[in-house]
Formats: structure tokens, sequence, C-alpha cells
């Protein structure tokens, strides 16, 4: 299992827009974020999170990496284990995205797993066929958006995020445990959905077609060329531009409906390609977006760290 793994794009969007800046179930407010049932949602409150924590089909997971300096100019990523020990969401499991969540032969960090992998290990955790799903994570929420598109894309729609994430619920000053959680091993049977995640050879054929929508999730100054975290600066040609982190509010919620539906046009049946660094700031934007009505998204998983290791694949800065 890999602990110190590069992923430089990742905290770089989230330190840049922090600078700039820092399911929700609530069916009387008119502007607000609903989920997909009654039962669940989408996207779920503290509230709720509270008042259900002891369902018997419910299985809550952290799924928080922590990312630091790595003292040569870069940065490091690693599982957000030690985080969790210290204090978590009492009943909480730990799911690690620099662990068996992700494909450790890859050169890429968080890689996609096969379909058949990720099922077994989610099914380890306590997700099954029958259960339902709360996910949150310690910083902005990608990290879970990005659990919650794999388990989309292996055919499970029970899952929802915590609005705000760990940091809403430490504001309120709800509880922590330091107490590991361990859900019984379920069955989770994969169907997937390939259409939900993109390749290299998509992305590539996307440019200069109208049809398809490229989103780009990384900060503006990343995205404009006057900063480069990859190995050559700029964007994808075509693609507009959407930083992950101005889908939250000074809370680390997300923003109300009318104000993230103005972020993305008014095309929701247009194929929409959602990338950043590694696939992580581009889940919360296609979180969105599906939350929106968009239902032809993907995200490019390997995105920038796979697209700058050739120079076949262009790139473009936006001149003053």
């Amino acid at each position: 299992m890999a602990v110190h793994r590069k992923f430089r794009g990742f905290l770089m969007s989230m330190v840049v827009l922090l600078f700039l800046s820092d399911v929700v179930i609530a069916a009387s407010e008119s502007d607000a974020m609903t989920g997909v049932d009654a039962g669940l949602g989408t996207l779920v409150t503290t509230e709720w999170l509270s008042e259900h924590l002891d369902d018997p089909d419910l299985v809550v997971l952290d799924c928080s990496v922590r990312v630091e300096q790595d003292g040569n100019g870069g940065f490091s990523s690693q599982s957000g284990q030690a985080d969790y020990d210290a204090g978590h969401i009492p009943g909480a499991g730990f799911a690690d995205l620099t662990g068996n969540l992700s494909d450790q032969e890859s050169p890429y960090d968080f890689a996609l797993p096969t379909p058949e992998q990720f099922a077994a290990a989610m099914g380890a955790l306590g997700v099954g066929d029958e259960t339902r799903v709360v996910l949150y994570d310690s910083f902005g929420s990608g990290w879970a958006a990005r659990v919650w598109w794999m388990l989309r894309w292996v055919g499970f729609d029970q899952a929802a995020l915590l609005d705000g994430g760990l940091g809403a619920w430490k504001a309120e000053g709800r509880p922590l445990s330091t107490e590991p959680a361990q859900y019984p091993a379920r069955q989770l049977t994969p169907a997937p959905r390939p259409n939900l995640i993109a390749d290299r050879d998509e992305v590539f054929a996307a440019i200069g077609n109208d049809d398809v929508h490229l989103i780009d999730a990384m900060p503006e100054s990343h995205y404009r060329g006057e900063m480069v975290l990859y190995n050559w600066p700029g964007h994808i040609p075509g693609a507009t531009n959407v930083p992950a982190f101005s889908l939250l509010d000074e809370t680390g919620r997300y923003r109300p409906r009318s104000e993230l539906a103005a972020l993305f046009g008014d095309d929701p049946e247009a194929r929409a390609i959602t990338y950043c660094g590694g696939g992580i700031s581009a889940s919360s934007n296609a979180f969105i977006l599906s939350l929106l009505g968009f239902d032809n998204v993907a995200v490019y998983m390997a995105s920038l760290q796979e697209w700058t290791t050739d120079p076949n694949n262009p790139l473009e800065v936006e001149t003053p």
C-alpha cells in the first residue's frame, strides 16, 4: 500500500482557492440542492446524518486523504488513516483512496482499479447491494465525491455526500470518536457504467467538437497558464474553467442550486467531461453536474497527470 505519493496539482488547487475564498434535505427551500429519493438524497446535511447514524442499513465512510509538502518543493499525498484515528464521525469507517480503492500498479496517482476490485474493496468496508452510504472527507469534499463517482461507475446509486464534510460536523460541535468502526462485509455486485469514465482518446477527440463540453476543475491561474503544476502550463483546448472550490461557500458547503447552475450553462443533455490533475476535483464538478440534472457526464480520471506526459496532447494558455 502506497503511503506517500506525489499529487501536487490537487493540493495547489486547494491552496490557491482557499486564499481566494475556505445531501441537502431541505424541501422547504426552493433553492436547495435535493437528492434522488426521500430516504437519503444525494447530498445530506449534518442534521440528517446525526439523526440517522444508527440506521442499520446506513454505512458512513471517511474518505479523507492528507496532502503535505514533501520537502523538495513538491507535495505528497498519504493515507488519511492517522487523521481518522485522531477523530471521526461516530460509527464511520475509513475508505483509503491511497490504498485498495486505487490501482497500485499504475504510474498515476489514484488510478482506477477494475470495477470488480473496487466493488470488492467497498464490500469489505460494508457497502452492499442493499445498503445506503454517506461519504465525507476533511477538506473540500473532492475525495468523497471521487468515491461517490466510482460507486456510480460500478452501478451503485444509494450514496450521498455529507454537505460541508467533517469541517461542518466539527464546526457545529458534534461528537467525534476515536474508536475504529468495522461494518460487516457485504456483497456489492458491480454493474459497470463505462460511459461515466473518459480516457485520453475521448478527451483528445473532444477538442474542437462543439457537442462535447470539456470542463477544467483547476484553479483559474493554472487554467490561464500563470502557474505550472505538471509538465507544462495551460488547459486542454476548448475547455471552460469551473474551479472545484468555486462550488463551495465560505463554510465549505456547496453553494445554492441557482448559483451552481449558473456556472455550468444550460445544456444538460450534452456530453460533459470534467478533468483536473488526477480526477479528484473533477469528481466534485461531476457530482454537482449530476445533481443539476446533467445525465451525460464523465470524469477523465487520469487527467493532467497523464495528459502532460505526451507532448502530442495539446495545452493552451490565455493571452493577456
